[in-house]
């Protein structure tokens, strides 16, 4: 099978034959008018399964069979399924992942304008009515829920500007386009929201360094029902964007706050009311847990959004079909040198190196390379792609900086 390792992965096609070292190069270039990997796919020549991966795939009746043994059967079957999404994956077609992607976000194209709309309304109104509850109940547990809510409203205006932004950017200007700006927006939004919340941190512990004498604080009714009910609107806006978070990152960041806000909501009535009925300082420390929660929620969320702008891998499944692709895509290729795969902000940079024979026509390794970018650089969360081709493997690698050995 294809050799899993994505840097120097060297792997040599089964059937390499002497064609091209026998080619006279025509006078004028040739492009190809015809699908490389469609028309290789239907020869009789180079069959569908070069690697014969399919014997690798696990009927249902089998996993079901493992799933009801004793010892690590569930395991063993889950992790046999895994395998069959991924020969099922290796071995369709790059048009096919490319068409299936587009009719998924057609199909959510919809649900998820409602989400952000729904959102955006929610999150105002929600705004005003936790403000009205924190300000008037005088407690320090709903002024944090109320704050949270007011940088709710305002992570949906910026989510919703940045995407629209990076739709209309100058390419002449910014000529990767605007995919990174909604990463740096989350980021920037996280930033704001930790730096409010630890002011509310810093009330709060003033609030219990000079609260004197135990007299708790007056039950305010109407403030409890109204973030009930806020609780109760977030509730149904987590369960509608729970199905759509994997759609859209403006989806999935809405869903992480609607899931943060069910508990600060949830525990700030609970700290509120204990504050108001218990002990007093059941109000402070409320406010202080949820601010800690979260600066932590956020501090999460902002590493992980740092980890896509600073390029972190994409996963090893992904990498497994580009080295899969790649490999059976033409009988030119004769191995595949290098494959990368990198976040670059939300979706992917794609870089592969591939190796054809040295007597290969100019004309036909710029066109076999350019359909394989062409396909690649269509697929589901790919930004860009990048197809070099060489005639040897023992080249220092392309673009690679190392560095020089340090004295000491």
């Amino acid at each position: 099978m294809v050799d899993d390792q994505a840097s120097s992965a060297s792997t040599s096609k089964a059937s390499t034959a002497q064609h091209a070292s026998d080619t006279v190069v025509s006078d004028q270039p040739f492009k190809f008018d015809v699908d490389i990997e469609a028309s290789a796919s239907s020869s009789n020549i180079e069959p569908v399964d070069p690697y014969q991966i399919r014997d690798g795939f696990v009927p249902d009746n089998e996993l079901e069979g493992m799933r009801r043994r004793k010892k690590n059967g569930k395991r063993v079957a889950k992790y046999h399924a895994r395998q069959n999404n991924l020969i099922t994956s290796l071995l369709k077609p790059m048009d096919e992942h490319t068409e299936e992607a587009s009719a998924e976000e057609e199909a959510a194209r919809l649900p998820v304008k409602i989400a952000i709309y729904a959102s955006l309304i929610a999150n105002f109104a929600l705004c005003i009515l936790q403000m009205y509850a924190a300000i008037s109940a005088g407690s320090l547990s709903l002024l944090a829920t109320g704050i949270d809510s007011v940088f709710d409203i305002g992570s949906n205006i910026l989510l919703f500007w940045l995407h629209k932004k990076s739709a209309r950017l100058d390419v002449n200007k910014w000529p990767v386009g605007g995919a990174r700006l909604e990463t740096i927006g989350n980021i920037v939004y996280g930033f704001l929201m930790g730096s409010v919340n630890l002011i509310v941190i810093v009330q709060s512990v003033e609030a219990l360094a000079t609260k004197e004498g135990d007299e708790l604080r007056a039950f305010h009714l109407p403030s409890i029902i109204a973030v009930s009910a806020a609780l109760g609107v977030k509730f149904l806006l987590f369960l509608y964007s729970y199905s759509l978070r994997s759609k859209s990152s403006q989806v999935r960041v809405l869903w992480e706050d609607h899931r943060n806000d069910l508990w600060i909501n949830g525990f700030g009535i609970l700290m509120s009311t204990g504050g108001s009925k218990l002990r007093w300082y059941l109000d402070p420390m409320g406010a202080i847990i949820i601010g800690l929660g979260v600066i932590i929620a956020w501090g999460r969320t902002i590493y992980g959004e740092f980890e896509l702008l600073a390029g972190k891998s994409a996963p090893h499944e992904f990498l497994q079909l580009l080295i899969y692709k790649a490999t059976t895509f033409s009988e030119e290729i004769d191995k595949i040198d290098t494959v990368r795969a990198y976040h670059s902000g939300p979706d992917y940079f794609v870089e592969i190196d591939v190796v054809m024979d040295a007597n290969t026509p100019l004309w036909k390794a710029h066109d076999i390379s350019q359909q394989l970018q062409d396909k690649i650089e269509v697929l589901p969360n790919v930004e860009r792609a990048f197809v070099h081709v060489d005639h040897e493997t023992t080249h220092i690698p392309e673009h690679r900086k190392y560095q020089k050995t340090s004295p000491i």
